[in-house]
């Protein structure tokens, strides 16, 4: 028999786009001899459908979908289809309304409906905000060569509870245990699993502890694309019985993966992928291709042609611009150079250079003019205070402002450059740099954004090599750099890793060996900045801990040590 993996790229809430997606891919099949296609969890509407969940009308529409769907497959292919169905056991059960669930397709009709046992409500997960748990477990029997197969099917989180893995179970049900003690002969598993650096890796180790485990093949189905802040990075896979990796499909593209199964052998082979998949080789290319990805995704799904930004000669910005221009393409991206009196003539120079190496257009306001207005009209009210970070911050909210006039009058999309440590303890500006419809790498600590720009030079000096080495600064005052205002940034990242990655205390972090007084004005400058990180645009996810929609802290907030 053969089945075939189709990783799709859905859009929330197009369930004709990605029903047409899907139908489109199964036509390819008829003529290969393909028994079976599974796509990635809630493909039909697209993951993750948040709040679109409570429209009662999204929910007939996608009942709808789903029949039309099944009515125009053909015939004698049989398809999994990840959708929503309603609970109608919720009212007098007193469970949520609805089952994340997978639709077995064929014949023209819904055959057969498996429901998702483990609902997610970490990180980005809100699953049971909506979802009631199936109970049962799922087992599709399909009849091959006169024989019936048994397929396990498992939802994304049903795979990952193993005790023997993690050492210890997050849920009391293992469905993969309970699938494999009925002697099912193949594992298949519907996911929408989002990125984070080094996940996959993980996934792999997860998916063949299964299958060494339980002695059955696995196939694994997941989205790829990005939706809102989360990236999905794809790379379905393929494992024989023994548990050798045979096939894994693209990070960042649609991809088909074909797999025969062999009834006598009771095990599966990967048809050979043409052409052969390239992945990334390093945590750079890793890192590079997601945000590429999720800018990419990001425009196209919110109706964006063209991206804007602002260019300020420093690290930041060279690679947002790098990321903008590769995810676009250099036409549809316009870099703006917003000097002002304490901008050095090499950040100038810095930003022309990169942009010519981009291939991407400019324009330069200096904003002089505009400082000296504000401060004309403030100063009566500001009267004989002594300049501050007040001054500093409106150079900032100047070119901010510029930069959404620009995006409004051209409907340009405006690309944030602050990266995660600066936007863990708050050192930007409200309204100013902060400005923007989608933060691309409010997730990548500033020695990434280094070995991001390192690794783009590895081949040509794409990044002007000045702007790697001269000290990082906003240049809001003479002789500024950022090591006026905070920790150096090894350091300073090295702290954020462990408090925010890893939940580190004060105690802990003391005990890391980290100067008291560093961590006393780090921790304090995370807890105050919430109220900045709250209103800050959109950022690309790809940490485990990403201040996003998995982040949920409060504002108003005291928190004293307990012990000296």
């Amino acid at each position: 028999m053969k089945i075939a993996l189709a990783q799709i790229n859905p859009t929330i809430g197009d369930l004709a786009g990605n029903a047409g997606k899907i139908l489109a891919i199964a036509h390819t099949l008829t003529d290969q001899g393909v028994t079976l296609m599974v796509t990635p969890e809630l493909s039909l509407c697209g993951y993750p459908p948040r709040d679109l969940l409570m429209e009662a009308a999204f929910i007939d529409e996608l009942a709808i979908a789903l029949q039309t769907l099944a009515q125009k497959l053909p015939p004698n292919l049989g398809v999994l289809v990840g959708t929503v169905e309603r609970n109608h056991h919720a009212a007098a059960d007193g469970e949520k309304p609805l089952y994340n669930s997978a639709a077995y397709l064929w014949g023209g009709a819904v055959q057969q409906i498996f429901h998702k046992q483990l609902l997610p409500t970490y990180d980005v997960f809100d699953e049971d905000r909506y979802f009631a748990p199936g109970k049962e477990a799922n087992i599709l029997t399909l009849t091959v060569s006169g024989h019936p197969l048994r397929l396990g099917i498992t939802i994304c989180e049903d795979i990952w509870n193993d005790e023997h893995f993690w050492g210890q179970r997050s849920y009391a049900a293992n469905p993969v245990a309970t699938l494999a003690a009925q002697s099912v002969d193949l594992l298949i598993n519907l996911s929408a699993s989002p990125f984070a650096l080094g996940k996959h890796q993980l996934r792999q180790k997860m998916l063949q502890h299964h299958v060494q485990t339980h002695g059955h093949p696995l196939v694994y189905v997941n989205q790829v694309g990005a939706n809102d802040d989360l990236i999905f990075d794809g790379r379905s896979m393929v494992w024989n019985r023994s548990g050798s990796l045979l096939s894994v499909a693209s990070m960042t593209t649609p991809d088909t993966l074909l797999v025969t199964y062999d009834t006598e052998h009771r095990d599966v082979t990967a048809l050979p992928q043409n052409p052969a998949v390239a992945l990334p080789d390093c945590a750079e290319a890793e890192i590079w291709s997601a945000l590429v990805l999720g800018v990419a995704d990001y425009a196209r799904k919110c109706g964006f042609h063209q991206a804007i930004l602002g260019l300020s000669g420093g690290i930041d910005s060279a690679l947002v611009a790098a990321i903008a221009t590769a995810a676009l393409g250099s036409d549809h991206v316009l870099a703006v150079l917003m000097p002002s009196p304490y901008s050095s003539t090499h950040s100038v120079t810095d930003a022309l250079a990169l942009a010519q190496n981009l291939g991407i257009a400019t324009q330069t306001i200096p904003i002089a003019p505009m400082m000296a207005a504000f401060e004309q009209s403030l100063a009566p009210i500001f009267g004989d205070r002594p300049a501050d970070t007040t001054e500093e911050n409106l150079q900032s909210r100047i070119r901010g402002s510029l930069l959404m006039a620009l995006s409004n009058k051209f409907g340009y999309l405006l690309l944030s450059t602050g990266n995660k440590s600066e936007l863990s303890v708050g050192y930007c500006t409200l309204y100013g740099d902060m400005n923007g419809g989608l933060s691309v790498i409010a997730d990548v600590p500033k020695t990434m954004v280094y070995r991001l720009c390192q690794w783009l030079n590895r081949d040509r000096p794409l990044i002007p090599p000045s702007i790697l080495t001269k000290p990082p600064s906003a240049e809001l005052r003479p002789g500024q750099v950022d090591q006026d205002s905070l920790p150096d940034y090894d350091t300073l990242d090295q702290l954020l890793e462990h408090h925010i990655h890893r939940h580190a205390s004060r105690t802990e972090l003391l005990a890391q060996g980290f100067e008291p007084a560093t961590v006393d004005r780090v921790l304090r400058l995370v807890k105050i900045a919430e109220f900045k990180r709250r209103q800050a645009p959109p950022g690309l996810k790809i940490t485990e801990r990403a201040f996003g929609s998995g982040w949920r802290m409060p504002i108003a907030l005291d928190r004293k040590p307990l012990l000296p």
